[in-house]
Formats: C-alpha cells, sequence, structure tokens
C-alpha cells in the first residue's frame, strides 16, 4: 500500500495547544501579567500552562528573575518556531474568513433596457450576488460574445445566434402611449398629435415603427414624408420616453420598458394594437454558460424576468 495516498497517520506528538499558545504569548511579552491579558485569562493560569509544557520537555523555556523573565537558549528555540507556526495557522485561518474576491462579469444590452430594466434593479442584485461586480455596457451595436468583448448579454431578437447560447427571458411588445394630460382617448384623433419616433437597428426582425402600427391599426397614415416632418425623432428610446412623459406627443414605446410609468399612471396606452417585437433573450459564448460569475448573472436576470 501506497502510505501517501493512505488514510492510515500516526498521531501528533504535540503538547497541549493551551499551553503552547500560553508559552508563545508570555515570550513575545517577556511576561506573565501581559500575556494573561492577551489571552483574557488569569495570570495563574499562564504560569500553570507554562509550568505543565516545562515539564513534558523535560526542560526549563524560562530564567524566572526578580519582577522578569527571560528566555532560555531552548524557550528562544521554542519561541521563534511557534511563532512562525502561529503566524501561518493564522494566515490560513483569515483566507478562510475573508470574504471571496468578487467576480467580475460585463453584461451588455441596449440603452434603453440597461437605463429601464437594469438599472433600477441594481441594488437588488447587489444583494443577491455580493461576491459578483455587475459591469454594464450599454449599447445599441452588439458586441462579440465569443471574443470575450462582454460576458453575457441580453438582446432582442429570435435567440438564433451561432456560437451562442440563449434563453428567451420575455416576449416583447410595443404600443402607442403618451401623458394622459392630452387626452387622448381614440385612435382616430392621432392626427392631432405629433408623433414620436425612435431608430431602430437595420438588424431588428420587426421594428415596431408608426408605418407598421397604422397597416395594423387599419388606419390610413399620414402621407408621405408629412408622418416624420411633424413629429419628433430621436436615437434612443429613452429620450423618446422622456419627451412622451412631458406631454411632447404620442410615442411608440416598449410596455416592458414603460412598465412603471403605465402602473403610475404617468403614461397611458391609450388604445390597440400592441405591435410584437420578437423577444428579449439571455446570451452567453458556448462554454462559458457554467462559469460561475456568469452563471450568477444569468439565474438573477431570469429570476427578475420571471418575476416581472
Amino acid at each position: 500500500m501506497n502510505e501517501i495516498g493512505s488514510s492510515v497517520r500516526t498521531s501528533r506528538r504535540l503538547p497541549p495547544l493551551l499551553a503552547l499558545r500560553a508559552f508563545e504569548a508570555a515570550a513575545a511579552h517577556l511576561s506573565f501579567q501581559r500575556a494573561a491579558q492577551e489571552l483574557s485569562v488569569t495570570p495563574s493560569a499562564i504560569s500553570h500552562q507554562v509550568r505543565a509544557l516545562e515539564e513534558s520537555l523535560g526542560q526549563p523555556l524560562f530564567r524566572r528573575l526578580t519582577r522578569q523573565l527571560a528566555l532560555t537558549p531552548a524557550g528562544q528555540w521554542l519561541f521563534d518556531d511557534l511563532r512562525t507556526g502561529f503566524d501561518l495557522l493564522e494566515a490560513g485561518v483569515d483566507k478562510l474568513r475573508r470574504p471571496p474576491a468578487s467576480q467580475a462579469v460585463t453584461l451588455s444590452t441596449n440603452t434603453a433596457f440597461a437605463a429601464r430594466w437594469v438599472l433600477p434593479r441594481i441594488e437588488a442584485f447587489r444583494k443577491a450576488c455580493p461576491g459578483v461586480e455587475l459591469r454594464l455596457h450599454a449599447s445599441d451595436t452588439l458586441v462579440d460574445l465569443a471574443r470575450g468583448e462582454a460576458d453575457i448579454a441580453v438582446r432582442s431578437g429570435n435567440g438564433n445566434w451561432p456560437g451562442l447560447v440563449s434563453r428567451e427571458l420575455m416576449r416583447e411588445r410595443y404600443a402607442p402611449l403618451c401623458s394622459p394630460m392630452l387626452g387622448l382617448n381614440d385612435a382616430a384623433d392621432l392626427p392631432k398629435h405629433r408623433l414620436i419616433h425612435c431608430d431602430w437597428q437595420p438588424q431588428a426582425l420587426a421594428p415596431a415603427v408608426w408605418p407598421r402600427w397604422f397597416r395594423e391599426a387599419g388606419i390610413a397614415p399620414p402621407r408621405g414624408r408629412a408622418m416624420k416632418a411633424s413629429g419628433l425623432s430621436f436615437s434612443d428610446e429613452t429620450h423618446a420616453m422622456l419627451a412622451a412623459l412631458a406631454g411632447h406627443g404620442v410615442a411608440m414605446l416598449s410596455l416592458t420598458l414603460s412598465a412603471e410609468e403605465l402602473r403610475s399612471g404617468a403614461l397611458v396606452q391609450p388604445f390597440g394594437p400592441a405591435l410584437d417585437t420578437g423577444s428579449y433573450f439571455l446570451a452567453v459564448a458556448n462554454g462559458r454558460e457554467d462559469e460561475p460569475g456568469v452563471r450568477a448573472v444569468w439565474e438573477w436576470i431570469a429570476s427578475q424576468a420571471s418575476a416581472g
């Protein structure tokens, strides 16, 4: 049998740990009184432990002078080794007590989702995943997850991205939203109000733009270029929402990202239809889905999406 791999081992031939701790403290201070203060015991307890250690070793460790202690050569040798050993022991215990270093995980998503969905939940994320440092990359340009430009992403689309593992989070729909101060209730009155437009990326599968909405609503749109010329246009959906909140017109906005404003009544959906634009998906590069930090962010986002 290989003794190194065996479960058989001899017991350590060591004096009691309490005696070794008492001696190490007394040797460091050259005082039973101060050693007792360090270990929160009485001086007589320190003296008793040191005496027992000397008896077990068969030799004195201190020279007891008048109101003073001095180490014998054997005591000095033992003190040096014990100090090194206790330092190593203390360092090992500190590693276990110390919280693990935070793992940095970069989450990439579009600017509207980052501002309207992720940021309001950041404090909840910190409480749920204290060992993960979440770095938010907000851009309407897709990053290359396979090349490590981000660790995990929330994307809209169909989830069919080669080289990526994806999971559907939630369906997304867009509808006309506006401030209640406009008093808009009937789609027939829509031409009386300014339309707020938002740019969509060329790769979008089913962009929620006003011409599409008029088609699905069965309403004749403003002719030619008049639809956009008489309205407001933004490159960022968050800015379009702010314009709608201020009463500047009617915007085609995400029902998911406007959920809080709809709940509070700051925005209303005066009529339909709502346009289906696909779904939001979680995505990571193949092979990275089980990395601890990535998995923590993945599960947290999925749980938040499920909770609504």
